[in-house]
């Protein structure tokens, strides 16, 4: 399922760099592009779930390149949905990691609920990304 990133309108982000953004009673998450810095490729993504319950910070994917390996987590607790089969093209991560690039669709089980969130104003991604060379 392709989303339009014009659609992203209720985006909040985790102190870890993902991302979720609320449309209603579903959510789509992901990771941050700055999670991502120092990723040339990706080698593999590995689903931990496909679907079913799972807390704030519990891990959802782990995303692989040669030199690297992250783990993309819960935002909130929720039902996930759906996964992205869309990134059997993993290219599509790193060129879309915040909107066609999703990992989960998820229904949170409070969807109103932004405690631990960040608003993009708030969400500085600053420094050295722990994953870049150099």
């Amino acid at each position: 399922m392709k989303i339009n990133t014009a659609q992203l309108k209720d985006i909040y982000y985790t102190p870890d760099h993902e991302w979720i953004s609320f449309q209603g009673s579903v959510a789509f998450a992901g990771v941050a592009p700055f999670k991502l810095t120092g990723f040339k490729e990706i080698q593999e993504i590995l689903f931990h779930r496909n679907s079913g319950f799972a807390t704030k910070g519990e891990p959802v994917a782990t995303i692989r390149s040669r030199e690297y390996t992250i783990c993309v987590h819960m935002p909130v607790d929720g039902k996930i949905v759906a996964i992205n089969t869309l990134l059997n093209n993993n290219r599509l991560l790193l060129e879309q990691p915040e909107s066609n690039g999703w990992i989960a669709q998820i229904i949170p089980s409070s969807p109103y609920n932004r405690e631990g969130l960040l608003l993009p104003k708030a969400y500085q991604p600053n420094g050295k990304s722990k994953y870049a060379k150099g």
